[in-house]
């Protein structure tokens, strides 16, 4: 057990719908250390999210933990951390709201995407009990970015113009400290 390489964007595992898993698959020890792993390589990689295709591992177990004062998200809500296996997800909001969006298999970029603004998900925790969370504002798209991993997408498919699609360093010198540049974009 322990930190896992990221595959990148190209990689077909990628590409692929994840298989849901059985009770028994959940309750199973290689369960639980795959829940380890993929802990171990978010908290290494520093990322809020993973979901076991990036781990080049086609099953549905994403977890989400958005820490408390993150300098990479400032002003988000913490989360605490969440298993999620086999999840559903429900539109609750269809108002849709801009976030700039990183992921730890498209190294280097940061695109704005346009997500629903509320989402309920249905999901089975490590326990193979039913769960339900309503997620929203920037959770929801949290939420919304990690299970994307399940069903073979990445945030990139959902980036609608080319242009709010940049490398890391000009997104901090052009987007990320330009307060009223995202406040334009959060109305479009």
């Amino acid at each position: 057990m322990g930190a896992k390489r990221v595959i990148r964007m190209g990689h077909p595992t990628l590409r692929l719908k994840a298989k849901s898993l059985s009770k028994e698959e959940i309750l199973s020890d290689g369960t639980r250390d795959l829940v380890q792993d993929l802990i171990d390589t978010m908290e290494v990689e520093d990322g809020i999210g993973i979901a076991a295709p990036q781990i080049n591992i086609s099953k549905q177990v994403a977890i989400i933990c958005v820490p408390d004062n993150s300098p990479r998200y400032p002003g988000s809500s913490p989360s605490g951390l969440n298993v999620v296996i086999n999840p559903k997800i429900t539109i609750l909001d269809d108002e849709l709201q801009g976030f700039w969006e990183g992921c730890l298999s498209v190294p280097g970029l940061r695109g704005f995407v346009k997500r629903p603004r509320k989402v309920q998900i249905d999901y089975l925790d490590l326990e193979a009990k039913e769960q339900t969370i309503i997620a929203e504002d920037f959770l929801a798209t949290v939420y919304q970015h990690e299970l994307d991993h399940l069903f073979g997408h990445l945030y990139i498919d959902k980036v609608s113009d080319p242009s709010k699609l940049s490398y890391n360093e000009e997104f901090v010198q052009f987007w990320a400290n330009d307060a009223q540049n995202i406040e334009n974009q959060q109305e479009e």
